[in-house]
């Protein structure tokens, strides 16, 4: 790898250890189930990002492969906290009264 290109690279590991910083503080405190949910999805993103940098820096190409497992897992984890908090789309029946 290039001088300037290893620079890139360590300008941004930086860069992504500052926000996965940020997103642990955000899991810790909270507030809401929400919150967390997000910082959690914000943390995932940012291992998928240093995955892919660490991979291009090494030249290890096998690393394309785990940052997409990550990717494909973070999308299932966020549609199981969704269906989980905020119910599904079937839920769309009237409710019963029980004024009969």
């Amino acid at each position: 790898m290039s001088g300037a290109l290893a620079d890139f690279a360590g300008i941004l590991a930086v860069f992504l250890l500052a926000n996965i910083l940020a997103g642990l503080v955000r899991v810790v405190r909270g507030p809401a189930p929400v919150d967390r949910m997000l910082a959690a999805q914000l943390l995932t993103t940012m291992g998928i990002a240093a995955t892919l940098v660490f991979g291009m820096a090494t030249g290890a190409e096998g690393l394309l492969d785990v940052a997409l497992v990550l990717a494909v897992l973070a999308a299932l984890v966020a549609v199981t906290f969704a269906r989980r908090f905020h119910g599904t789309a079937d839920d769309d029946s009237p409710e019963e009264d029980g004024d009969d």
